[in-house]
């Protein structure tokens, strides 16, 4: 019978306090992974890691570190890695740009989405790639989105950027996996989350809809007819964290009920 278990794993997940980085942080930590959160809000940080299991002696910790500034961000990583720790597992999750068309974009918002997901991304793979070499595991997921197969109406930025972090995880999976270490993302449809809530007032306000019309009109779009739960995505995040994952590597996963009109 399979059953995933992290003991004795390092993971860091970056943006724990909310939404999908929050639900995989509480789940590897449930499966016996050490888990450093990552977020910035330090306050919310100390209040969410009382709630990470323990029960398996794991330990956990947290970096408060804003990714709209990267350097302050490699700087807290590496203090971070310096104690020394090994990290077998990378979450990079963060949430995205605003709404809007790309044509309307101002270019301090396309500048912003760059720095926030790739290079950031790429900030905290250079700090624990080595460790994943000297360990002979390592396992970098990407939460990104569907936009990565069929740009999504009225994310112009969001399409744009994610696009860039897929073609980069694919590199990376290329040049890693000598190494034993795969690269993946995780593609999530429309997931109840405060993201979410917020894309449907938007939607609501610019069309002058009621929430519960654009809800209707959102779901009627997802074969599942329903939003994906937090919980749903974080499960494909820890087969991907596990043994089990050892020979998946450089795919984008769908978990949208069936929303993506392509294979």
């Amino acid at each position: 019978m399979m059953e995933i278990n992290l003991q004795g794993k390092n993971a860091m997940v970056c943006g724990a306090t909310r939404g999908i980085g929050n639900a995989i942080a509480m789940l590897y930590a449930k499966l016996g992974a050490n888990v450093t959160l990552v977020a910035r809000n330090a306050s919310l940080l100390e209040r969410i890691i009382r709630d990470l299991d323990t029960s398996l002696g794991q330990k956990h910790d947290f970096i408060a570190a804003d990714f709209s500034k990267p350097e302050e961000l490699k700087e807290k990583i590496h203090a971070k890695i310096i104690e020394p720790k090994v990290y077998h597992i990378l979450v990079n999750n963060t949430g995205g740009p605003p709404a809007g068309l790309a044509i309307d974009a101002e270019l301090h918002e396309y500048i912003s989405a760059f720095t926030n997901h790739l290079l950031c991304n790429q900030i905290l793979v250079q700090a624990l790639v080595d460790g994943m070499r000297a360990s002979g595991y390592g396992r970098i997921i990407n939460i990104i989105s569907t936009s990565v197969k069929v740009p999504l109406k009225g994310l112009g930025v969001s399409n744009t950027i994610r696009g860039a972090v897929g073609n980069w995880s694919k590199t990376l999976a290329n040049e890693l996996g000598q190494y034993g270490i795969t690269v993946n993302n995780i593609l999530p449809g429309a997931t109840a989350t405060d993201r979410l809530k917020q894309i449907i007032e938007g939607k609501a306000l610019k069309q002058h809809h009621s929430i519960e019309e654009v809800n209707k009109e959102m779901t009627s779009e997802i074969p599942l007819g329903r939003f994906a739960q937090p919980d749903e995505i974080a499960y494909a995040a820890a087969f991907l964290a596990s043994e089990y994952a050892a020979y998946i590597s450089g795919i984008n996963v769908p978990v949208d009920g069936g929303r993506t009109p392509s294979l």
